[in-house]
């Protein structure tokens, strides 16, 4: 709102007040001054009223993976925490998998941009490492569980560093076409099998996890894998196994891509995060849009849309936590903390698994979880926590990982580029 000028408030807006002639009777004066303050005063209340200016708030920028996976997040904690705070806004990036590679180059340039990061339990302790993510004490940053067991202890195990604040369980597992294959694939080997299951498989493009799979499906028993990745041997053995489906191959970098092309039928097989595979089979697939011409001739309703023919693979599913980071060098530290406080207690962390299938980190978030907030699906069997998914969980190695993963991604790079 313009704010009125000193001729705007003794007469008409916008012109100036010809003097006072000589002799004007002071009677006739005091009504002036009597506007002139009521004005100044109708006006001192009505700024005290203003909403704070934008200058004012605190943008936090979060990053996070985009896809339904951030639009858990949206509905879980974003919004209700801006609503209970509203001089507090959020502008949240999809960093698609380069969360460590850009950390690093702020902290080289020394201009943190970013004030909160969602990243893997294993890019955490590698931050961590580096001194790029601040450490935290979780029992005095986050709150204690409604029994009033220390957040440390609610967490449990999945506190795998002491800059890794923990938000979900969550797997990568296989997706498939069900109008695609022969048969019901069984074993995460069915993958690797041309012959039997033939068509295009979408795996992510960095070793991790697939080296883990193709060791497996090549004879190595499951709790040797991570003794045999420590040889160069083994790395050839697992690249060689990947070699041998390389060409039926497709490399997705972003976890929307796999899913998008099991909904378009363009591949059979799709390494993905459960909780976008969740998303793809529970949603109805949007209607087409309708043509007015057409609309009108039509006398029959259209039938609606079928859902998409594919269905979830948990065999050697790989366990992993996801969580935030604190980028050392942060300007809103309190602010982050704040959020953070708020964010990941246990009804926050039961609301998210009403949007999406991964468990929530805290144990005593895990008896909240029901069904879905928007289409009442009971979530348990879709939680790749459940009993009867996790019989053959590959457990994800997070030291050898942060230990090697420099290595093996230029290995794999190496690999890609033969």
């Amino acid at each position: 709102m313009k704010r009125p000028g000193r001729a705007e408030l003794a007469g008409e807006p916008g012109r100036r007040t010809a003097r006072p002639r000589k002799g004007l009777e002071i009677g006739r004066a005091r009504p002036l001054l009597a506007l002139v303050a009521v004005s100044i005063t109708l006006l001192v209340l009505f700024r005290a009223e203003l909403p704070a200016r934008a200058a004012d708030e605190t943008i936090l920028t979060i990053v996070s993976w985009g896809g339904a996976y951030a639009e858990s997040q949206r509905k879980a904690y974003f919004e209700p925490y801006m609503a209970l705070t509203p001089d507090v806004k959020i502008d949240v990036v999809n960093a698609g998998g380069e969360q460590v590679k850009a950390l690093r180059e702020q902290a080289r340039s020394g201009v943190v941009d970013w004030d909160l990061v969602d990243v893997t339990a294993a890019d955490a302790i590698r931050l961590c490492r580096e001194g790029i993510a601040l450490p935290i004490d979780h029992d005095k940053v986050l709150r204690r569980a409604p029994d009033e067991t220390p957040a440390s202890q609610d967490f449990g195990q999945t506190i795998v560093s002491p800059c890794f604040i923990p938000e979900i369980v969550y797997s990568t597992t296989f997706g498939y076409r069900t109008d695609k294959v022969p048969e019901t694939p069984t074993s995460l080997c069915d993958v690797f099998d041309l012959q039997r299951f033939p068509g295009k498989r979408a795996l992510e493009r960095r070793p991790i996890n697939n080296l883990e799979w193709a060791l497996i499906c090549d004879g190595v028993p499951a709790d040797t894998v991570y003794q045999v990745l420590d040889t160069e041997e083994g790395v050839a053995q697992a690249l060689h196994k990947l070699a041998t489906i390389r060409n039926d191959v497709v490399w997705w970098t972003d976890g929307n891509e796999p899913v998008e092309w099991l909904a378009k039928g363009e591949v059979v097989f799709a390494s993905a995060y459960n909780g976008r595979l969740f998303d793809l089979i529970t949603r109805p697939p949007p209607k087409p849009a309708k043509d007015d011409r057409k609309s009108k001739k039509r006398k029959k309703a259209e039938p609606e849309p079928k859902p998409v023919p594919v269905a979830i693979l948990w065999d050697r599913q790989v366990f992993d936590f996801d969580g935030w980071i604190i980028p050392r060098g942060t300007t809103k530290l309190q602010a982050v903390l704040d959020f953070v406080r708020f964010a990941t207690d246990t009804e926050r962390l039961a609301d998210q698994a009403r949007y999406i299938a991964y468990g929530p980190a805290r144990r005593s978030s895990t008896p909240l979880v029901g069904t879905n907030a928007e289409t009442g699906i009971d979530m348990k069997p879709f939680m790749p926590t459940s009993p009867e998914n996790a019989r053959t969980t590959l457990i994800y190695n997070y030291d050898w990982w942060a230990q090697n993963r420099d290595r093996m991604d230029k290995r794999f790079r190496e690999w890609l580029a033969e």
